[in-house]
């Protein structure tokens, strides 16, 4: 099965973890998740700037694992992904991940949030988690919604 075009701008303002994160697998992951063409900025970003534009964009005062900007869903999906690296590397460190695992899930989870994927509600979550979970297991990696 061929995926959707993807046109992806790959940027490291925290260069941690780049070394994991190179492009092709970058592209390959949120290919995966990709329904429809797309045109992709990801941007892996330190605690400082992850909380601040939480705060200007969500109220929320603190760095979270991935933010979301969709911009257009179709024809060509447009959209920005900002991952903190600080925050993917605690949660995945608590959770007992491996790391790579959990970049690939936040590239996943974001792209579907581009896509109009949500889990405000809970009839929301369990489709969007169900999508991921189903692309996740295809990409190689463990359910990150199976409970252990």
């Amino acid at each position: 099965m061929s995926r959707p075009e993807l046109s992806l701008s790959l940027q490291f303002a925290d260069p941690r973890h780049k070394a994991l994160l190179p492009r092709h697998k970058v592209a390959r992951w949120i290919r995966a998740a990709l329904e429809l063409p797309g045109e992709i900025a990801v941007r892996i970003v330190d605690a400082e700037e992850g909380r601040q534009l939480n705060k200007d964009f969500r109220s929320k005062d603190y760095a979270t694992n991935v933010l979301t900007f969709d911009y257009s869903h179709e024809p060509v999906v447009g959209a920005d992904l900002l991952i903190c690296a600080e925050v993917v590397e605690r949660e995945a460190q608590e959770m007992g991940l491996d790391l790579v695992a959990h970049y690939a899930h936040m590239l996943v989870h974001g792209t579907l949030h581009a896509q109009g994927y949500d889990h405000e509600e809970d009839d929301e979550a369990e489709c969007m988690e169900a999508r991921e979970s189903e692309i996740m297991i295809a990409l190689g990696f463990a359910d990150p919604y199976l409970k252990a």
